[in-house]
C-alpha cells in the first residue's frame, strides 16, 4: 500500500475526512473482495500522483459500520469524493485508473 494513503476507523472519519483541507477520497473495501482487488492499484497511482491535491484515505467495511450505514455503501469497492464536510461524488464498482481520474479531475483545484 502506497504511502500516501492514510487508513482509518469509524472513529477518525470526521477528523480525517469531513475536516480535511483538501478533499479527501475515501477507498471502501473488504479483503474478501475481488474487486476490490483490481481498483487498489487505481487508488494508489491517483494517492501517489495527486497527494499535492487530494487525500486519500482506505476504510475496510466490516470493522467500520457506522460510517458504512451513515454513507449507504452499498457495494464494493466502493469511492466517495468529501470536500468541506460535503460529498461531491460517489461511485460503487469497479473503476479504471482513467475513468477515477475523469471523475476526480474536476473537483481538484
Amino acid at each position: 500500500m502506497s504511502s500516501n494513503i492514510i487508513v482509518i476507523t469509524d472513529s477518525e472519519f470526521e477528523a480525517k475526512v469531513l475536516k480535511s483541507t483538501k478533499p479527501a477520497l475515501v477507498y471502501f473495501w473488504a479483503s474478501w473482495c475481488g474487486p476490490c482487488k483490481l481498483v487498489a492499484p487505481s487508488v494508489e497511482k491517483v494517492a501517489t500522483e495527486y497527494n499535492d491535491r487530494l487525500k486519500v484515505v482506505k476504510m475496510e467495511v466490516n470493522p467500520n459500520p457506522e460510517t458504512i450505514k451513515l454513507y449507504k455503501v452499498e457495494g464494493l469497492p466502493a469511492l466517495k469524493l468529501f470536500r468541506n464536510e460535503e460529498l461531491l461524488l460517489s461511485h460503487e464498482g469497479s473503476i479504471t485508473y482513467q475513468k477515477l481520474v475523469h471523475m476526480l479531475e474536476p473537483h481538484l483545484e
